[in-house]
């Protein structure tokens, strides 16, 4: 008897998303678990948001097959799926009525319910949620399984939705490589083993290893072992997301701050580097070259923030300032936003300090952490390399015949990818002035405009003014600029070449940007 066979849709995105969502569907599940496990009765949410992103995500599975791997279909399919699975991871949100407050409409709280999800996944970690709990608060208003929803989300977007979808769908090939490029973090993105598939498999299984250190880490400071847990997924991820009011600060603890730092600086650290050092190459931090950027710009923008506190001397003594300076400056130059404040106004609260540590911050917002980290920023290896286009600059001025070579490690960058960067640059400066400009239009102050825009293309949490360390994004903007701030957000996390080709894919003047990797190195074409 003959069967007619199954046609299906070539579309690598309908593909890709479909296995996303299923993935993404894991967690709402365990969240579910963790609300009924908790004594909550907030699983239904949960439950209706998995079965739609289950029964999608199976769907456009049995729909479709990989199609077209050009760069630009491979872009395109990165930033249609982040775009989709952040709206869909909306929905617990929006049916649990999470956002709901008095005089808030309903068209408010689905906004705000992006917002949520957007810095979610994009781990950038601002927030609209002023009903956070306190640490031993007998009547949340926030249920526990939203709460670690709004953890796990976080989670997911650190390492990567698509990169988790690379080490289950060989039918993508060489492309790979491409999907990779469109969703690493910075311009070039390592390989560990020849193979990609494997890559990114191993990549996850050292993401989940290092969340479990530092849920161990927190755990023996004093955290209980879920407070570990939750923090663990957000610290892996540099996202900043607590599900207290006051962030790490709730803890008020020396000891955690500590592990929280040390949590931080390992999450905006390359994690190829990681996988070598656990392979047994410990001196590969130091021989390269941008991790010991990273290592002296935390170090002396760190000093650059404590000297004038001290002398100002208004925020306390040595002790108060050290905890306070460091603590501030690692969580913006890995970009994770956690806070160790007590409340608005305590030595924690950056927003209440003199002007020349937040000229600072805005910088550490701008430079960010390593490429291949989870951490958000234009990237140290981009300032260095934007470093020695204006040193070659001023060599050619003494020296017009002369030749100078931009050098990373010890080798010469390829032209091309010095182009790259610098486009990337010009790119994200005009984001950001554009929307700065359109920002202060729709009513916010431009201190805050400015410092909003950065911190959500950065994906760094905390903005200046109201939206600072103790506030929330819905005192500073009003619901359009929230929008336009989550779209930021996730334009950031995809470094903005994904969307821009998305939209603009059928330009082929615009190719040049599609990073090409090999296996030799992140360094050459």
């Amino acid at each position: 008897m003959f069967t007619p066979q199954r046609r299906r849709v070539k579309s690598t995105t309908g593909q890709i998303l479909g296995i996303a969502m299923v993935f993404v569907s894991l967690g709402l599940v365990v969240s579910a678990v963790v609300e009924l496990v908790g004594g909550g009765t907030g699983e239904g949410p949960l439950l209706i948001s998995a079965l739609v992103f289950i029964v999608g995500g199976v769907l456009l599975v049995w729909a479709t097959r990989v199609g077209e791997t050009t760069p630009v279909a491979v872009f395109t399919a990165v930033a249609v799926t982040w775009f989709t699975v952040t709206a869909l991871g909306s929905l617990p949100y929006i049916l649990d009525r999470t956002m709901a407050a008095p005089g808030v409409t309903r068209w408010v709280e689905i906004a705000d319910a992006f917002f949520e999800a957007a810095s979610g996944f994009s781990c950038t970690g601002s927030t609209v949620l002023s009903n956070l709990p306190d640490l031993n608060d007998p009547d949340p208003a926030i249920g526990k399984g939203i709460l670690f929803w709004r953890q796990l989300t976080q989670w997911y977007g650190g390492m990567g939705i698509v990169v988790l979808v690379l080490a289950v769908l060989p039918a993508l090939g060489a492309s790979a490589t491409d999907f990779l490029a469109a969703e690493a973090p910075g311009d070039t993105a390592d390989k560990v083993v020849p193979r990609i598939g494997e890559t990114a498999k191993r990549l996850w299984l050292l993401y989940v290893g290092v969340t479990g250190f530092m849920s161990l880490l927190y755990v023996v400071a004093g955290m209980s072992i879920f407070d570990g847990l939750q923090h663990g997924l957000t610290s892996a991820a540099t996202g900043g997301f607590s599900p207290y009011n006051d962030s790490i600060g709730e803890f008020d603890s020396v000891a955690i701050e500590l592990a929280c730092m040390a949590a931080m600086l390992i999450g905006g650290t390359n994690f190829v580097l990681h996988y070598r050092a656990v392979r047994g190459d410990v001196g590969v931090y130091w021989r390269d070259q941008e991790f010991r950027t990273y290592a002296a710009i935390t170090a002396g923008f760190g000093t650059l923030v404590i000297v004038p506190l001290l002398i100002d001397g208004s925020l306390g003594g040595l002790g108060t300032v050290l905890r306070a300076g460091i603590f501030n400056t690692v969580t913006l130059i890995t970009s994770t936003g956690f806070g160790n404040a007590q409340g608005p106004g305590t030595a924690g609260d950056f927003t209440s300090w003199i002007p020349a540590p937040i000229v600072i911050f805005l910088i550490l917002m701008f430079i960010g952490g390593c490429t291949g980290s989870t951490s958000g920023g234009s990237k140290v290896l981009r300032a260095r390399v934007l470093g020695g286009v204006a040193r070659r600059s001023l060599k050619q001025i003494r020296h017009p015949r002369g030749v100078f070579p931009i050098k990373l490690d010890g080798r010469s960058l390829p032209e091309r990818v010095v182009e790259r960067i610098t486009t990337f640059i010009v790119i994200y400066f005009g984001l950001a002035v554009v929307g700065t400009v359109v920002i202060t239009l729709l009513g916010a102050e431009f201190q805050t405009a400015l410092a909003g825009v950065l911190s959500s293309l950065g994906n760094m949490g905390p903005a200046l003014g109201e939206s600072g360390p103790t506030g929330t994004f819905v005192a500073g903007f009003n619901t359009p600029a929230r929008l336009l701030l989550a779209v930021l957000m996730i334009v950031g996390r995809l470094e903005l070449f994904a969307v821009l080709l998305m939209f603009l894919g059928g330009f082929r003047r615009l190719r040049f940007l599609v990073p090409r990797l090999d296996h030799r190195s992140r360094y050459q074409e």
